[in-house]
């Protein structure tokens, strides 16, 4: 049997944590979310994760991620917060 992938999700907002996975599955993924790198990192879908969304700037959390998983594409989430300073 082959071992689907996931689409992991990394965000210290919980409604993020809660939505983004049910948008996710209803378009047939499997999801797996964190409130942390940490947990990620120390998660069994570490080695199944095809693709990461996680909150921008996590510098720190994002160097261990790439380290650890140098080819994952990955996407970064903005807060509302900073998209609202950058348009203004």
């Amino acid at each position: 049997m082959a071992v689907r992938t996931v689409v992991s999700i990394v965000d210290d907002d919980e409604s993020v944590r809660e939505s983004l996975p049910d948008l996710l599955r209803s378009f047939g993924f499997d999801v797996a979310a964190f409130a942390s790198a940490e947990g990620f990192l120390a998660s069994e879908s570490l080695d199944r994760t095809s693709c990461l969304i996680r909150t921008a700037g996590w510098e720190v959390r994002t160097f261990r991620l790439r380290r650890s998983l140098p080819r994952l594409p990955t996407v970064a989430r903005a807060e509302l917060s900073c998209a609202r300073h950058e348009l203004a």
